[in-house]
């Protein structure tokens, strides 16, 4: 594996770090690429029983990394598809893997983090820890299965109100309305997290798996949400208002979007 991702076995359980604190564990397409192998891997291996996702330093992802991926590809803009099915890759394994996932969330978890944390089947946080579906910022939408997770998670017009508004959300607000599985302090968490994992550890595998299934098959067609995703966040990525998005967020000023 990457430097940049690292696993660890704890017992029957899995622990994927997204391992790059310098930049609150922003995402590259090999980090994605990473993340979607380990997942996968863990899924595949009788001997795992749970999967911890996380981010190492006292966050647990801030989204895509736009800086590094510009450097490192400067033709970014010919290649929006093929970024955007490995950034899919990843959402698909966190919801097909076989296992209970948990994330354990602590500092932000911010556009792309975001998604992930709410792919998983369960979220542990800090009293630190918010999430923010930013995107809307830079004038592009959810596209790790924002549009789909957070309507049922939460209902339309609290999704809606989070999207349009970029609306960070607190650990509070979000044990309040029942997405988290526990809060605990930043001291606590890993603890509490490997807690939960280990009664995962001791229950029935083959229950969990075919539960699992039944419960996204009951929710919806995830890979047509994600498609949907896909093509809006395409067109968007290719407007006027994504690049005014894009360089107003690099020049931290506000942006001027024209609807075009």
């Amino acid at each position: 594996m990457s430097e940049d991702v690292t696993l660890v076995r704890d017992g029957q359980t899995m622990l994927v770090t997204i391992n790059r604190p310098e930049a609150r564990n922003s995402l590259t397409k090999s980090v994605i690429g990473t993340l979607a192998k380990g997942i996968n891997d863990a899924s595949a291996d009788p001997t795992v029983r749970c999967v911890v996702l996380t981010g190492a330093g006292g966050h647990f992802c801030a989204g895509a990394d736009l800086k590094k991926t510009l450097m490192e590809d400067p033709n970014l803009l010919d290649n929006l598809e093929s970024y955007m099915d490995a950034f899919h890759d990843v959402i698909r394994a966190i919801v097909r893997c076989e296992k209970p996932t948990i994330a354990m969330l602590d500092g932000c978890a911010v556009g792309f983090g975001a998604d992930m944390a709410f792919a998983c089947d369960l979220r542990v946080a800090s009293t630190t820890a918010y999430i923010q579906e930013k995107f809307v910022k830079i004038g592009l939408m959810p596209d790790g299965g924002g549009t789909f997770w957070l309507p049922r998670l939460v209902g339309t017009a609290r999704a809606l109100k989070w999207m349009y508004f970029a609306e960070k959300i607190h650990a509070e607000e979000l044990s309040a309305l029942g997405l988290l599985s526990k809060l605990v302090p930043p001291a606590e968490l890993h603890s509490a997290t490997m807690t939960l994992a280990r009664e995962l550890e001791k229950g029935p595998p083959l229950a969990y798996a075919r539960m699992k299934r039944a419960v996204y098959a009951n929710l919806g067609d995830i890979d047509a949400a994600l498609a949907r995703e896909r093509e809006g966040q395409l067109a968007l990525l290719k407007s006027s208002d994504a690049m005014e998005g894009i360089m107003s967020w690099a020049q931290k000023r506000e942006p001027n979007f024209t609807g075009k």
